[in-house]
């Protein structure tokens, strides 16, 4: 008889690395960059009321966290591949549906792709902690943000580009994009993460881990940091092609200086080398100081538009810088018991600052101008800076960990792998 010849990469498929997620990531990156700046353009041209789009904002960031928090107790009845393809497809489905232009469907559109976004940001954040070891968190995180950096980059001008030449174009290629990051996540062979044992305990209920989380400061922290970075993120993103609009800029401004900020991704790796040389907790303090002294420069300048602009872009540089930095303090203090319930936890950063910033928004539009949400922005990213003070400057060195955290008397339905036994992530 003749041996059967099978290649090697399909009996043992190969360890997952920082460069594959980092792809994947790339791809996803083509995706939202391109959606980014032409959501926010089609939502203002359909409902022409700024406080009316942050009522929407609002109302699908809800849907937004509730979709979050339910992510780990789906996994528990449904493989994690099939829960991340899930979210790939609903990405998919939300893009195509957006091209008829409607307002029903462009709302139904941004809360599918909303809703996808952190279904498959939970799922790759768990991944990456099954099979990236702490010490590579900080090159993992970079390497992604740099691979994701022309996506960013050219995704938002192209984006508002595409809007005036042919409105479902933009959509299209956002569709085509979270085709091809299915078929990489496929390609990857990531299965269902580590291998896990059944257990014999019914399922934890999704909110029963909260109290885990919040009984850990550390944890709480980085938390609050990621929903504040995200904020400033929010604001930049929706509210400032709405001023452009407002104070006659035009459409395209928006894109094209998200865009430019974006394109400060391409130096993620010197801000990497900046973080090591000093420390996370000087890096974290560095950006959230100066965001929020750009953020509230453009406030005070609202009177003169270009110069606002330009504040605001200064202003992103440093959240790029807390992209960077200001995950790490909640990524770092995870116990490998937990990381699936954790990453849930720290996913809902992006739809609690999705409800919190068009709620803010929304009260602040009753009773001041557009520019007075720059303001509170800059209030909250200077909060942070406070907070930030609080971190160790150790924190993250290579072998240095945070103080360990005791372990729950009943830990939670959550399958450990040998690896875990070792502390690995």
């Amino acid at each position: 008889m003749h041996e059967r010849r099978i290649p090697e990469w399909l009996r043992h498929a190969p360890a997952p690395s920082v460069r594959g997620f980092a792809m994947l990531a790339a791809a996803e990156a083509v995706a939202r960059g391109i959606l980014i700046s032409v959501f926010p353009l089609r939502m203002y041209q359909a409902l022409q009321d700024a406080a009316l789009v942050s009522q929407v904002y609002f109302l699908i960031g809800i849907a937004s966290l509730l979709t979050g928090l339910l992510v780990p107790f789906l996994a528990r009845f449904l493989p994690r591949r099939w829960v991340y393809m899930s979210g790939a497809s609903c990405f998919i489905a939300g893009s195509l549906l957006a091209t008829d232009g409607s307002v029903a469907t462009t709302v139904a559109g941004l809360m599918l792709t909303s809703m996808a976004t952190v279904t498959t940001f939970v799922c790759f954040n768990a991944y990456v902690l099954d099979y990236i070891a702490k010490i590579e968190l900080g090159r993992c995180e970079t390497s992604r943000m740099f691979y994701s950096a022309a996506g960013w980059t050219a995704g938002p001008v192209l984006g508002v580009t595409l809007l005036r030449w042919w409105e479902p174009a933009p959509f299209l290629v956002a569709a085509t994009a979270s085709l091809t990051m299915l078929l990489m996540f496929l390609a990857m062979r990531l299965g269902n993460g580590k291998l896990i044992t059944k257990s014999r305990r019914a399922p934890t209920n999704p909110l029963g881990f909260l109290p885990r989380f919040f009984a850990q400061p550390r944890l709480v922290a980085g938390w609050l940091f990621a929903v504040i970075r995200s904020c400033g993120w929010w604001v930049y993103v929706v509210y400032l092609p709405i001023f452009a609009i407002q104070s006659g800029l035009g459409e395209q401004l928006g894109g094209i200086a998200l865009s430019v900020s974006n394109a400060a991704l391409f130096v993620t790796p010197f801000m990497l080398r900046f973080m090591q040389r000093y420390s996370i907790r000087h890096a974290v303090r560095t950006g959230f100081l100066m965001a929020g002294v750009m953020f509230g420069s453009a406030a005070v300048l609202s009177g003169l538009p270009w110069l606002t602009v330009l504040c605001l872009m200064t202003g992103s540089f440093f959240l790029i810088l807390l992209d960077v930095s200001a995950g790490l303090p909640f990524l770092l203090a995870v116990k490998p018991s937990e990381r699936t319930e954790m990453s849930a936890v720290y996913s809902s950063f992006r739809d609690v600052s999705g409800i919190l910033t068009p709620g803010v928004a929304w009260l602040v539009l009753l009773v001041a101008p557009l520019a007075a949400i720059f303001g509170a922005g800059a209030a909250a990213l200077l909060g942070a800076w406070s907070l930030s003070g609080t971190l160790s400057v150790r924190l993250g060195k290579t072998g240095i960990r945070p103080a360990p955290v005791p372990e729950p008397q009943q830990p939670f339905n959550q399958t450990v792998s040998a690896s875990d036994l070792h502390g690995s992530t």
